[in-house]
């Protein structure tokens, strides 16, 4: 599901962040997907064979820590990256990493994690982070997907295949509507939106 979300959110975006803004940042993109690639590959191999119940309550508390960052470190450092040259590299490539091993054993996208790191580790807008996260997301995702199939655990799927075409009917146009409110939402709303959804998502996790 999340698959079909990235691969028809990007080009729905495109009206409001255009294709050539996120081709203008193809090094962030790479930077965190040197990362992202190798941990979906061994987070999908994880989650077929981990307990589960620690790892959600660590990625619980861990949204909580990026939802309370990400309002109150935003304004000091808006437009501002952390960190520059060789020390960014490096936080990008391990931020990757943890983004990927995470994707991989929810079976998300990782767009929770990846916007607070765009906006503030590489101090990206908000509405072009949401972009170059599904550009990062899309090939972490094909990768994690590639490797679940290799695991008995993927027939999931087959036995699936009504509820999966109707909740991928509803993703799209989910994000088609989502990206036309893109151009009329503003910043101001989007981040405390997103600081929210952290925080829910936390509490579904941790309860999970």
């Amino acid at each position: 599901m999340s698959l079909v979300v990235v691969a028809t959110a990007l080009p729905f975006r495109a009206g409001t962040v255009p294709f050539s803004a996120v081709a203008d940042n193809w090094p962030i993109v790479l930077n965190l997907l040197a990362g992202s690639l190798i941990g979906a590959w061994f987070g999908a191999g994880w989650a077929t064979k981990l307990r589960s119940e620690t790892l959600y309550k660590v990625i619980a508390i861990m949204l909580v820590a990026i939802a309370i960052v990400l309002v109150f470190g935003h304004d000091a450092t808006a437009g501002q990256p952390m960190l520059t040259g060789v020390s960014q590299l490096i936080a990008g490539v391990f931020a990757g990493f943890i983004i990927g091993i995470v994707a991989s054993l929810l079976g998300v996208a990782g767009g929770e994690l990846l916007i607070p790191t765009l906006v503030l580790l590489f101090g990206a807008d908000i509405k072009l982070g949401g972009s170059l996260s599904l550009a990062i997301s899309l090939p972490t995702m094909l990768v994690g997907f590639t490797r679940y199939s290799r695991d008995r655990s993927f027939s999931v799927i087959s036995r699936n295949k009504a509820f999966l075409l109707i909740m991928a009917a509803g993703s799209i146009v989910g994000t088609f509507v989502g990206g036309l409110l893109l151009g009329i939402v503003p910043n101001a709303v989007l981040l405390p939106a997103l600081a929210i959804i952290l925080l829910i998502s936390a509490v579904k996790v941790w309860r999970h």
